[in-house]
Formats: C-alpha cells, structure tokens, sequence
C-alpha cells in the first residue's frame, strides 16, 4: 500500500542539511537568523550575560585591566591581569626580593672545573658569558665556532677523554668566542653542538663523528694548551684563524716516539711484569721477546686492515706460545705462568676500562655502556688467543698448573723498581710527553707500595687494596694535572699499569682450557672484580681531589653540584 503524500511530516527531506542533528525538526519556528554585527569578533570574548566593570578600561595594552565586553572588537592583552587577581593578596614571587645571587667563575680556577660547574649547573642559573677572544662588529662566525669546537672535541674523545671532560671543553671553546646559547652532546662514536642566539631565533646544529681513536698523550696535552689560551686569554689572543692554524699542527704532528721505541717498551712492560709476578732473568728475556713478536703481529695486522679484534688475537698468541714452549722443556728453574701474565699485562685495556667506569659514574650511560663493550670485545679477543696456545699445549702435553699461585713476598725492593719500570714503559706506549713520565713513574711506584703494604703485609683483600691504590693513584694525577693545567690521565693511566689483573687473568683461562670451569670462572670473576676496582678507585679519588679544591663560584658555601638521580623511582 502506498501511503498518501501531503503530510508534512510524511515528506521526505529536500536537502541535506535537513538531516542535522542540530536543524529544528518540521513544524517547530525557526529563529531568526542573527545579524552580521551580533557575531563575536573573538572566540575568546565573554560570553553573554556575564557582566564586567564598566569603568574598566579595555584594549590591547599592557594596562587593561580586563576584557573587552563580547560587542567590542578589541581583544585583550596575554599579559593582563585576571579580574580576579588582587595586588595585596597575590602569592610569593619566584625571584625572592633580595635577588637571586650571581656566580662569578674566578679566572684561578682551572677552565675544567670552570666548565664543569657550568655543566652541573641550571640553566637558568648560569652566568652571562664573558667573551674572552675579540670578534668582529657583526659577532662571532657562528659555523666557525661551532666547526672549531668540533674539531676539538674529536681530539679529545679519540684520545681517550671522559665524555665529560669533553663537553666541558666544547663548552669552554664557544663561551669564549661567545656562544653563550650552546649545548654540546658526546657519545661514543658522535659529537654535536647546538646553538640558539635567541629563543625566536633558529637554532644552529653542527655534529661530527669520530671514526678513528688513537692514543697519543703528547696530542691530548696540546689540545688542552690550546684550551687553556682560547679560554684564560689575558695574555694571548687566539683567533679563530690562530686556533686553526694550531690545530692544523697538533693534527700534522708526528708521535713522539718512533715505531721501534714502541715495540721495545712492549717488551720492557712484559718483561718487567713477569718479574712482578715471580719471574726471573730468563723470564724477563723471553716474556719481552714474546710481547716484541705479538706487538710486530699485531702492526702487520693493522696494516692490513683487519679490525682491532683480531689484532688483539694476534698479540696474544707469542707470549703464550712462549710460555707453552718453556713448560715443554721440563724446565724447573722458569716459571712459564709468569711469561704468559706478563704478556697479557701488555694487552689488558686498562685506558679503555677507566674511561668506560668514569663514563657510568658521572651519568653518561651511552657513552659509558659503548666503551664497556669495546673493552668486552678486546678481551675476549686475547682469551681467543691465549686459549687457542693453550689447547695446543694441552694437546701436545704441556704440564700447565693452575696451582701454582705465585708473587713471592722476600723481594720488595726490587719489585717496586720493577713496578716503576713498567708504568715507565706503559708512558711510552701511550705516547706522553718526556716532561710528564718521572711523575708518572713514581706515582706507580707509590700505587704498589700501598698495594703490597695491604695486601700482602697486612692481609686485606687484593681487591679492596687495588681500589685503595687505584684511589691514590687517581687523587695524584688530579693534583698534578690541576698544578700542570693540563689533562689527568698522563697522570693516571699509565700507573695503573702494576694494578692490572694479569695473574688472575691466566688461570682463569688456563683452568677454562683444562676443562676446569669452576676454578677458571672463579679467576676470572676475580680479575674483572680488580679491574672495576681499578677503575672505581680512580674515578673516586679524582672526585675526592676536587671535594678539597675551592670552588669556582663567588657565594660563599656554594657546594659543586652533581646531577640528580632518581634514587631508584
């Protein structure tokens, strides 16, 4: 049945706007359209019906003292009080009434701990810049600036630098040249500068990777006298085309030591750490030969190419092979175990493994977690090639006796000389200055006297007393290189050298290739338990050095701020 047409209600919608949600149904009187003058100007003008002081005046300037009514076109200032807000009753300022107290960095204080508090500090709180280097009248060249402190930053962290340290001086490099506005970042392998001149202004971004790291300290000290003059320039003015063209030279200088200086003190550093552990004169001599042959192996494998893995490998196998050899010839009168510690003494990364615990102690967890696995790869690599050696002993009969702790206690004279003689030899390989290596050497010296006075003469446990003497060690290299202005770590890495856990390195191994899990996993958690020693011990008394350091600030019981954790939550 069709239904009759005619109802309004029966008739179908004739267009779309019919179907609205919003649209009166049929029959209900439409309103009147509104005028064009009744719409508001403004989404945020007053609604009607609310009624405001009509003496008030309205506007857009910073004096309004409200909105304007919802028939005015006027809108009103962002920065207008509230009508509600009450002068006499309004809350407590944020900037107290006296002022907040400016920092002033004093010029005596080292730029390290300068730029460190900066670092540490609010932004908010920082000081303004005191530009140390002059520029032209239109202002410092921006990518210049940025270019150059890259650059820079790139020769610290491939020598070796906390990440710290190294955004300090990148920090240290743009407030100079005044970048005031600058926030570097470091990681392991990337470094990037950003640069705002203001906050409506765009910001700048640089960044650079660093691809190759090498170790040479004679380059890192004069990266940091460079520095030094670029921020303390009272009585040097170091341009940006100066700081350049010295750049340009650190970069082109040649290492201090040639080729065959290096492998000699290879050998002397294995040499003189067999005899640390026990060994003697025959000892000494096969234990440098085997370090010379590995350190030989090892440039031919980097000369062609082969990643640094595998050259790790490679330097590990003579000295083991040595070792293996002497234990053949059923010789009672040599101590194979010692040939082979003295070679790993020669190969344990301990640079690497204090620039990875530092890293993780001062909130650089990135950087920190990257060095750590480098570290990892390096040595597994040496237990590659000490355990290869060693099954191949096994197999062809060597006797190797995990039993046979050694380091006797009738001979501390000369191993104290022996100690000072390795850190002499681990200052070479790290390519120091000649000014810096007597105060190294007697700092590892000292670090070996205090070892063997706890751990041997007084019975505390080797590791609680390599973290004591790694503690010394790290507060004497603060000292001197806060005297000397310059990096800490010619100070310190190298007298880590005696520390090192070779001995518990071997039987760990040798009990692994023996088929003595228990025993070899028990060593070896003993030496990676001495080298995070080691590395913590370093990393405190530098940090101890700085508590007795005054700090670079004018207010008076200013204390040196440290980031803050999350406690846990």
């Amino acid at each position: 049945m069709v239904a009759e047409q005619g109802g309004p209600e029966d008739q179908k919608p004739q267009s779309d706007e019919a179907r609205s949600a919003f649209v009166p149904p049929a029959g209900v009187e439409q309103p009147a359209a509104p005028s064009e003058d009744d719409h508001p100007t403004s989404e945020f003008a007053l609604p009607a019906g609310l009624h405001t002081d009509p003496s008030a005046p309205t506007g857009s300037g910073a004096g309004s003292a409200s909105a304007p009514g919802p028939g005015s076109d006027a809108i009103a200032s962002a920065f207008v009080p509230p009508s509600g807000y009450n002068a006499q009753q309004h809350p407590p300022a944020f900037t107290p009434a006296h002022g907040i107290p400016m920092v002033r960095l004093t010029k005596e204080a080292p730029w390290q701990d300068r730029m460190r508090t900066m670092l540490r500090m609010p932004v908010t709180e920082r000081p303004a810049p005191e530009s140390v280097q002059r520029t032209d009248e239109s202002g410092p060249a921006v990518p210049r600036v940025l270019d150059l402190t890259l650059r820079i930053g790139e020769l610290l962290l491939a020598g070796g630098e906390g990440a710290e340290d190294v955004e300090a001086a990148m920090f240290a490099v743009t407030r100079s040249y005044g970048l005031d506005r600058s926030e570097p970042t470091v990681t392991f392998t990337l470094l990037s500068i950003s640069y705002q001149p203001s906050l409506v202004d765009d910001p700048v971004t640089a960044s650079r990777t660093v691809r190759r790291r090498g170790t040479d300290y004679t380059r890192l000290a004069a990266v940091f006298r460079l520095i030094d003059d670029i921020t303390t320039a009272e009585h040097v003015e170091v341009s940006l085309e100066e700081a350049y063209r010295r750049l340009a030279e650190i970069r082109r200088n040649r290492h201090p030591y040639p080729g065959w200086v290096l492998t000699a003190a290879a050998g002397l550093l294995a040499g003189s750490a067999s005899v640390l552990v026990g060994g003697g004169v025959l000892v000494f001599i096969v234990a440098a030969a085997g370090a010379m042959l590995g350190d030989r192996l090892a440039w031919l494998c980097a000369g062609r190419g082969l990643p640094e893995f595998y050259q790790f490998t490679a330097a590990a196998m003579p000295p083991a092979a040595m070792g293996i050899a002497l234990t053949l010839t059923h010789s009672t009168d040599v101590r194979p175990s010692a040939v082979i510690t003295g070679g790993l003494f020669a190969l344990l990364p301990g640079r690497a493994l204090v620039a990875g615990v530092q890293d993780g102690l001062t909130g650089y967890y990135i950087t920190a977690g990257a060095r750590l696995l480098e570290v990892m790869y390096f040595f597994i690599g040496i237990v590659a090639g000490v355990l290869l050696m060693l099954y191949l002993g096994v197999q062809l009969g060597a006797e190797l006796n995990p039993e046979a702790r050694f380091v006797p206690n009738d001979r501390p004279v000369l191993q104290i000389l022996v100690s000072m003689t390795l850190t002499l030899a681990f200052a070479i390989l790290l390519q120091q200055e000649r000014s810096t290596v007597l105060a190294v050497t007697l700092n590892g010296g000292v670090a070996w006297v205090i070892y063997g006075a706890m751990a041997r003469e007084g019975g505390i446990s080797p590791v609680a007393a390599t973290a004591v003497a790694a503690g010394l060690v790290g507060l004497f290299g603060q000292l001197f290189s806060r005297y000397h202005y310059s990096s800490s770590l010619p100070y310190i890495t190298a007298a880590i050298g005696p520390l090192l856990p070779g001995s518990a390195t071997y039987f760990g191994l040798l009990g692994v290739a023996q088929n003595e899990v228990d025993t070899g996993l028990t060593s070896l958690s003993t030496a990676v338990a001495t080298a995070l020693a080691i590395a913590i011990g370093v990393n405190l008394g530098s940090e101890i050095s700085r508590l007795f350091m005054r700090v670079p600030g004018a207010v008076e019981g200013a204390s040196r701020r440290a980031a803050k954790r999350t406690r846990g939550f």
